[in-house]
């Protein structure tokens, strides 16, 4: 077959970068408006804890070896790529914002809107951290209170409340440092927990009030939407590794072991085990083996995962709309996949409870390994980057048949959109101390 230049049309490429797993994925939307995934390149992460950058070298290796599989996958070489953020630095709060109008009969404007969301960017903060999303609540023009969208209206005073997202400095430039450092070029960054509600929510359950819970390797992911709109935000620091440590403490075993234990035998809910098999571990070095039943190994993995789901339950009560999430709770993440956990999230939560799989919005003829939970942050971090796409473009070196590299240009992501639609896109001037966020 002759070498002919492979077409490539509006291609996006993501990046999840988490404690247990770095993921790079490359993909673009079919003639149906699915996302036809061309390449996917995972790895084992090491740098990473708890979302959070502890290593640079390691991290670097790790992208590199992370992207360079997807490459291969997909046939060219990415120059672009669209970052997650995630982390026990991410916190969220409430806030009031009130705008006084020059005159009463003059229709609000987006001007308007959008001088109320840059109001919020003034907060007194602490020293090293910065406003990550604003993200507007409802509004009241006058005394007219929960209006969605108040452009076209007519009023003097114009107020918002607002769910603002924040995070430290540092712990983005060290994404940033390490995805430069691999020599890639970061377009965007979105917050994790947002790109995986993309992927494995739907907007009528978003619309009945739904909380999604991503269970990574270091931290828990807690998001509650209602009314289609994020109500509140929150990370737990623990997540799928401390199911480990406690394996590893109770059975006296290696961390390896640990992980081969949870995975192969583990149930987050002792009552589901009647068979009750005896499970023989290897001994170290020749010492005799040890032996543990398979219905105290989920006594002890249901004591831990109960103890994360009395925070996640903290913080319904805290976004104080715990009566009001008809959907119930979606479970998505690698620690999700653990056999029975949404059986004990209904017994313990009371709440109606599924697992989120990342697969409505694939295209048909995807691989079974991308129908996981633990691939929900990834596929999210792809739609939101394919949906964020704008008309300038940038370079990316395309493989032919015979292995030679032609440069090509693709469109690149992080155009503008409506205010309102904007909470995904995080810009460069996030890392600019001296600069406040584009909106």
């Amino acid at each position: 077959m002759d070498d002919k230049l492979i077409q490539m049309n509006e291609i996006a490429v993501a990046l999840d970068i988490g404690t247990t797993k770095i993921c790079a994925i490359a993909g673009r939307l079919n003639e149906y408006g699915k996302i036809e995934v061309l390449g996917v390149g995972t790895v084992k992460s090491e740098g990473v804890s708890r979302g959070v950058v502890i290593n640079i070298d390691k991290t670097v290796r790790s992208i590199r070896e992370a992207v360079e599989k997807a490459e291969r996958n997909a046939g060219c070489k990415f120059k672009v790529v669209h970052v997650g953020i995630a982390g026990q630095h991410i916190k969220s709060l409430h806030h009031h914002g009130l705008l006084t109008r020059d005159n009463a009969h003059t229709e609000i404007s987006e001007d308007d809107v959008k001088k109320l969301i840059r109001d919020m960017h003034k907060l007194v903060l602490p020293p090293g951290v910065k406003i990550l999303h604003v993200i507007p609540q409802e509004f009241t023009v006058d005394d007219e209170r929960d209006i969605i969208d108040p452009v076209g209206m007519a009023g003097i005073r114009l107020e918002a409340n607002f769910h603002i997202i924040t995070g430290q400095i540092t712990a983005s430039r060290n994404i940033m440092k390490c995805v430069e450092k691999g020599e890639l070029e970061v377009a965007d960054m979105t917050l994790e927990p947002i790109a995986s509600s993309a992927a494995v929510l739907n907007e009528e359950e978003k619309e009945a009030g739904v909380v999604l819970i991503d269970i990574g390797g270091g931290t828990t992911d807690v998001t509650v939407f209602k009314d289609g709109i994020i109500r509140h935000t929150g990370v737990i620091p623990f997540g799928g590794n401390v199911i480990t440590k406690d394996i590893q403490a109770g059975c006296s075993v290696l961390l390896n072991q640990a992980e081969k234990l949870k995975v192969k035998f583990g149930s987050a809910l002792a009552e589901e085990i009647f068979d009750n098999r005896i499970i023989t571990i290897p001994g170290i070095n020749g010492r005799e083996p040890s032996e543990i039943s398979e219905k105290n190994l989920s006594r002890i993995i249901q004591a831990r995962v109960e103890e994360i789901f009395d925070h996640i339950l903290f913080e319904i009560k805290r976004s104080g709309y715990e009566n009001k999430l008809l959907a119930g709770l979606v479970l998505t993440g690698g620690g999700s996949m653990l056999r029975h956990i949404d059986l004990l999230s209904n017994y313990h939560t009371g709440m109606h409870t599924r697992i989120g799989r990342p697969v409505e919005h694939l295209a048909h003829g995807y691989t079974k390994q991308l129908a996981s939970p633990i691939y929900a942050t990834a596929v999210g971090l792809l739609k939101t980057s394919i949906e964020n796409m704008d008309r300038s473009f940038v370079e990316m070196e395309v493989m032919t048949e015979s292995g030679a590299t032609v440069t090509n240009t693709v469109p690149s992501v992080g155009g503008e959109s409506k205010w309102y639609n904007k909470i995904y896109a995080i810009t460069r001037d996030f890392f600019d101390p001296k600069q406040d966020s584009d909106f």
